[in-house]
């Protein structure tokens, strides 16, 4: 599978600055057949989506980036919602992503 190297920093960069041991990092796979253009991660604790990690870039078809969530929570419990450059869009909840490790958007 290729690479995306622009988009583990733009998604990086969006949370805390410095690792600890609360750090999470998974693997964040596009795997559907249109651009993935947003992306949003937020515990499940929470009523709102966080600002898209993607900031203006996007993830192809075919590629993967990895994600560091640095947001100093103790939780692995996560909402991932995706937007697609065709309009659409897949959510998922109560994801633990410390045990997954991963997650891919397929259409």
């Amino acid at each position: 599978m290729k690479k995306l190297f622009a988009a583990p920093f733009v998604l990086a960069s969006l949370f805390a600055s410095t690792a600890s041991a609360e750090d999470l990092v998974f693997l964040l796979a596009n795997e559907s057949s249109v651009d993935l253009v947003e992306f949003n991660v937020s515990p499940s604790s929470s009523d709102n989506w966080e600002s898209n990690l993607l900031g203006g870039d996007y993830i192809a078809p075919g590629y993967e980036a990895d994600v560091l969530i640095a947001d100093g929570l103790q939780t692995c419990v996560y909402d991932i919602r995706g937007g697609f450059s065709d309009g659409s869009s897949a959510e998922d909840f109560g994801l633990d992503l410390c045990e997954l490790g991963e997650y891919v958007f397929t259409d």
